[in-house]
């Protein structure tokens, strides 16, 4: 990790320990967590929701998460809980939803399919086949 500037030591160590807790690929995490998030960092959305933090988790699933005490506070502090509760979402997307992985992945960041989904996931190859690389070169058994 000593070739990472610091910024980026915590998007690397929290996306990789999510990935292996909730047994998703690694590669796609990391390159969800490339969208550009910052802790504290909201984004509004076109349609009234809000995109928080590190992962750019929406507001629209905080609603449902509040009855379990997530708040939206919790997902824009720094630290791993935003890289938990996205890899959470991703596995849930993985598992239950059609099409390849990638277009599952995809629907982290929208179920538009053609307006925002396939660019995404167009996007989300590229960066998770570098992040593949990257993992591969450091952690190859």
């Amino acid at each position: 990790m000593m070739n990472l500037p610091p910024d980026m030591q915590e998007r690397v160590v929290c996306s990789i320990t999510a990935a292996i807790k909730y047994e998703i690929p690694a590669n796609i995490l990391l390159a969800i967590a490339e969208e550009g998030g910052k802790p504290g960092q909201w984004v509004r959305n076109s349609n009234g929701t809000h995109d928080v933090g590190s992962m750019q988790f929406n507001t629209l699933f905080l609603q449902d998460l509040s009855k379990y005490g997530i708040t939206p506070a919790h997902v824009a502090n720094s630290g791993c809980y935003a890289y938990d509760l996205a890899a959470w979402r991703v596995r849930l997307h993985i598992k239950n939803d059609k099409g390849d992985i990638w277009t599952r992945a995809a629907y982290y960041h929208s179920r538009t399919p053609k307006k925002y989904n396939a660019k995404y996931r167009a996007d989300l190859i590229v960066m998770a086949v570098k992040w593949a690389g990257w993992l591969e070169d450091r952690f190859s058994l």
